[in-house]
């Protein structure tokens, strides 16, 4: 035994190959020859194992890649599918929205997102759009104050069913968007804090202030009363209080006002389900009504909120552009792109979660609720559509007098 052993230590490590031809249907073992080796033919099959198992990796990988562009899209557009989705399946099977109406979830809805609103509030930036005051009072006008006049301008439109255009009018008395306006104005290099201040107190007056605007411009152009003070203490209750409670537990913990600003996507996504929850439950009610509108009809609801939008739009660029002629020419503060954008997109929308919130205050006064709503679902997804390739035009329109000067 001991011969052996020493034998098998002092014989020179010596290469044996097999009789057989080598077989080239594995390419596991193509790579090297077989060895009296172990430790060096061994780790030769590790790393050819590990080369595989990193292709397949990497294959696996290439695979799911095509999976990646429907996810962004996905996460880009995540309210305009969640509306569009909600309406939908409200009309596919209105059971389980007629059922979460029932179990009051369509009071619910409203209240969470603007808890939400309130935890996702920031008053640093408000501040700062004090220097820009005259840009934000005209856009404060303009959101609470003189676009609301073109809401009798819409009732004049005879249209099939009636609450197609009186949803649109409606519509047109709410405050800004609460999230849209200040990330356009963002990404197209807009004042931020002047339009992050707009929206801010434009919703909490416009609680105020929407109960008269409807009462003015909407009840007598359709001949219904709306009771003005009680829809007030609906909108407070249901609104500002959920808004000032969301915002006092931000500013009472630090740590949760770090987490909403380190999740501030996903609190917008759960916001967003929120939102499209009520449209579902509103569509789901109305639904037999829905299925006798005339495709034609919705198409003519459509184009109605594309050209309410571009007239707001024309109006608060004429406006801008007058009052800087009157104030100091290229000189005055209306003059300065940053502010003049910002006051342009904030001032030019309307949020949809104020009106659907107002509607269900309403009480049926105006009509059925999910033919009030649905043309403004429509009309909100158009008014940033719109808005975004207005911005993107902007930026085009930079890059190429950037690139200008340079040259």
């Amino acid at each position: 035994m001991a011969g052996i052993i020493q034998y098998l230590i002092l014989t020179p490590r010596c290469t044996v190959t097999t009789p057989f031809p080598r077989r080239k249907t594995c390419a596991l073992f193509s790579r090297f020859s077989l060895k009296i080796n172990p430790g060096r033919s061994i780790s030769a099959l590790i790393r050819c194992c590990k080369r595989s198992d990193e292709t397949h990796g990497s294959g696996l990988a290439n695979g799911l890649n095509w999976t990646k562009p429907l996810r962004n899209f996905a996460a880009d557009n995540f309210l305009p599918l969640a509306l569009i989705g909600g309406v939908a399946f409200g009309l596919a099977n209105p059971t389980l929205g007629c059922l979460a109406d029932k179990y009051y979830l369509s009071k619910i809805s409203p209240f969470s997102i603007f808890i939400i609103s309130g935890l996702t509030l920031r008053s640093d930036a408000i501040g700062a759009a004090a220097k820009a005051w005259p840009v934000g009072l005209f856009g404060l006008c303009s959101i609470l104050v003189f676009t609301p006049y073109f809401s009798r301008l819409i009732l004049q439109i005879q249209l099939r069913p009636q609450e197609f255009v009186t949803g649109l009018a409606i519509f047109n008395c709410m405050p800004t968007t609460l999230s849209s306006g200040v990330a356009l104005t963002q990404l197209a290099g807009g004042n931020t804090a002047l339009a992050l201040a707009m929206t801010v107190i434009s919703n909490m007056l416009g609680i105020l202030i929407i109960p008269f605007s409807i009462s003015k411009f909407i009840a007598d152009g359709v001949g219904v009363s709306v009771p003005t003070a009680q829809l007030l203490k609906s909108l407070v209750l249901t609104l500002l209080v959920p808004l000032i409670l969301g915002k006092v537990l931000r500013e009472s913990s630090r740590g949760l006002a770090d987490f909403v600003d380190h999740n501030r996507k996903l609190f917008s996504k759960i916001s967003a389900v929120f939102l499209s929850l009520v449209p579902w439950m509103q569509v789901s009610r109305s639904r037999s009504l829905l299925l006798m509108v005339k495709p034609a009809a919705f198409i003519v609801a459509i184009g109605m909120g594309t050209l309410l939008h571009l007239i707001l739009l024309a109006f608060n660029a004429v406006a801008l552009r007058s009052l800087s002629a009157v104030s100091g020419g290229s000189k005055s503060i209306f003059a300065e792109k940053e502010n003049a954008l910002a006051a342009l997109l904030v001032a030019s929308q309307k949020t949809l979660p104020v009106m659907v919130a107002v509607v269900e205050q309403l009480g049926g006064a105006f009509g059925q609720s999910g033919l009030l709503v649905l043309p403004c679902v429509a009309a909100h997804l158009i008014q940033i559509v719109l808005d975004s390739f207005l911005v993107n035009f902007w930026l085009r329109e930079d890059r190429s007098s950037n690139t200008a000067k340079v040259a």
